[in-house]
């Protein structure tokens, strides 16, 4: 597979980037050098390798959700800035 300076061009517009020549056939050849030392990966032999989504093995640490009384209303609402009818009052966002 190979960049042409007309992929560059269409990237461009896309991005909404105004590019001289000289920088499309810098980008072109920097993206040609790029596709083929990513080519490189294709002579790995990876029969053997299984597919994993990270190169360590990750598990997630999760504590046990164990059920409890909540905070009364009361000692909720004295951290409140404004309260209003047991409820925190907080500035408007819509008109």
């Amino acid at each position: 597979m190979s960049i042409t300076i007309k992929d560059v061009e269409h990237v461009a517009n896309l991005a909404r980037l105004e590019l001289s020549n000289e920088e499309k056939e810098q980008f072109t050849g920097q993206l040609n050098a790029i596709l083929k030392y990513a080519e490189k990966l294709n002579s790995l032999d990876t029969d053997n390798v299984e597919p994993t989504s990270h190169v360590l093995p990750i598990t997630n640490v999760m504590r046990e959700d164990i059920t409890r009384e909540s905070l009364p209303i009361e000692k909720v609402l004295l951290n409140a800035p404004d309260e209003e009818d047991g409820q925190i009052k907080v500035p408007a966002v819509l008109e």
